[in-house]
């Protein structure tokens, strides 16, 4: 990564929602998780891989988050589950957006009810340039307006890595680029950690863009590409079977 590329990075984007997108049907995707802090507010996504873990961003943990909220689409509703996080597990090799490594699993206490899941790609996953897939999340749909309260849909198109890491002068490894760019549908303010989600499977895990507003067409949207970090998460889900 490029030292132009680390000073743009400074400028990303720490939260991130949905832009021109769409209320997503009722029940249509349960696993999605609002990763929340002590107050109650919605600081991050993500989504809910076991029923004992829940994928979100690594640097959501800035925003110290306690529970995560499951089983709605509008967070006002009070028909949801209040879970507390029982354990941060943050990739080891993360330090900031701009060096990669973007991803945490959060343990959960036990669930009081079964709860939908979203499948994870196999080790190898192989995305089409200009593949239609979808990002979900809560909160500002425009830079000035407070987070919405039901969960939000967009297509969005997977882009040419080479012809986004041109675009950015440079990116971390391990990554997935898809919508902001030629296009005026991505993510903004509210969602990082939620999921980029893609012939049914959970691929990639909303990381950053580029400017602190939601205007877009701009330089692609980036996202953590879950595939590389399979070993990883099958580590620590089967070392929790083993301490149980």
């Amino acid at each position: 990564v490029t030292v132009l590329s680390l000073l743009l990075y400074s400028n990303c984007l720490m939260e991130h929602d949905i832009i021109n997108g769409e209320k997503a049907p009722e029940n249509s995707m349960q696993y999605m998780a609002s990763v929340q802090n002590n107050m109650g507010q919605h600081v991050c996504g993500g989504f809910l891989i076991t029923q004992d873990f829940v994928v979100s961003a690594a640097h959501c943990n800035d925003s110290t988050p306690t529970h995560v909220v499951l089983g709605n689409h509008n967070l006002k509703n009070g028909n949801h589950q209040k879970i507390k996080i029982k354990k941060k597990n943050i990739h080891e090799n993360y330090q900031n957006v701009g060096q990669g490594n973007d991803i945490m699993l959060l343990e959960v206490i036990q669930l009081n009810e079964r709860v939908q899941t979203i499948q994870l790609p196999p080790a190898e996953i192989h995305l089409e340039e200009n593949q239609v897939c979808q990002v979900a999340g809560w909160g500002k749909t425009e830079t000035d307006v407070k987070s919405v309260d039901e969960l939000r849909v967009v297509d969005v198109s997977v882009i040419n890595p080479r012809v986004c890491e041109e675009l950015w002068h440079g990116l971390p490894a391990n990554v997935i680029c898809a919508g902001g760019y030629e296009t005026d549908k991505g993510f903004c303010q509210g969602d990082s950690g939620g999921p980029l989600l893609c012939d049914g499977l959970a691929v990639g895990v909303v990381s950053f863009n580029y400017e602190k507003n939601c205007s877009y067409p701009n330089k692609p949207n980036i996202y953590t590409d879950i595939s590389k970090y399979h070993q990883w998460i099958d580590g620590i889900v089967k070392s929790r079977k083993y301490d149980e």
